[in-house]
């Protein structure tokens, strides 16, 4: 049986960031960025099947997650800084090239590296989140992605509101943002961490840095790309899903999973890691 991901630590820069770590250090890496709000944790059954599978596979409580990694200007967590954190975890790992994979907010960083840094990438994987240009073009179609982004707005309005709306009644809010698809004990220990003083506000910089547009800056791909999309995700629906495929110039699979939600490494590592080892494979 495979031993469960050691903890680890990685000094990038100023800042130092908490980390999941397991398989044999000389395999392939496979870099892992999470989303919000989850932490590297999200992928532990990923992490346990990767390195099964003979990869070294490390998963990365990223900027403003990690409480060494905390810095309190919005424009520190614009996506350039994001970019650059995950380089330097791979630097640190000693990877000059890796196998990318992301979820959610972790997914818009992974397709703007990907396109500005496709040297360093061996494979990528993203899940939910469709390639930037694509969802910003399904915001502006007349689709219902609009509709569904909204909560963006909210959570980039000044003074704290967003913060203040998900931590009353005990973090209620914060709470059912997870829709009942993880764990209650991966629930309680994600909202007990993001309690913690200008955590939540870290999470929430990465919306506040992006511009008025919703627009993340990111370019054609030229990576081997395997997309994963749930059906029912709430937050990024089947328009920009689809739009995604215009984006990518390399061999590109991508899978619609049926009835999933937007938690796809928590809820549904089960239907996502044969598809990820195949692409990693290649």
């Amino acid at each position: 049986m495979t031993a469960a991901p050691t903890p680890t630590r990685l000094t990038v820069g100023p800042h130092t960031f908490d980390a999941l770590a397991a398989g044999p250090a000389d395999g392939e890496l496979v870099l892992l960025l999470h989303g919000f709000p989850e932490f590297a944790d999200c992928w532990t059954d990923e992490l346990i099947a990767l390195a099964a599978a003979g990869y070294r596979a490390v998963a990365v409580d990223q900027r403003g997650y990690s409480p060494d990694a905390r810095p309190e200007d919005i424009a520190d967590y614009a996506v350039e800084h994001l970019v650059a954190d995950a380089l330097g975890f791979a630097d640190a790992l000693g990877a000059p090239r890796f196998h990318l994979v992301a979820h959610d907010w972790g997914g818009l960083v992974a397709w703007a590296l990907a396109s500005a840094h496709p040297e360093r990438l061996l494979s990528l994987t993203v899940l939910a989140t469709p390639h930037p240009e694509a969802l910003y073009e399904a915001m502006n179609n007349g689709s219902d992605q609009r509709e569904r982004s909204q909560y963006v707005r909210l959570f980039r309005q000044p003074g704290h509101v967003a913060e203040q709306g998900m931590l009353a009644d005990d973090a209620a809010r914060l709470h059912t943002l997870y829709r009942g698809a993880l764990t209650e004990e991966l629930i309680e220990s994600n909202v007990r961490r993001l309690t913690e003083p200008g955590a939540l506000t870290a999470g929430l910089n990465w919306y506040r840095a992006i511009n008025d547009e919703l627009r993340v800056p990111a370019g054609k791909i030229t990576v081997r790309t395997l997309y994963i999309w749930g059906t029912e995700d709430m937050a990024l629906g089947r328009d920009a899903a689809e739009l995604t495929a215009k984006h990518v110039s390399a061999p590109y699979r991508f899978v619609p999973l049926e009835g999933a939600t937007h938690w796809l490494p928590e809820a549904d590592a089960d239907r996502v890691m044969p598809l990820l080892l195949e692409h990693l494979a290649g």
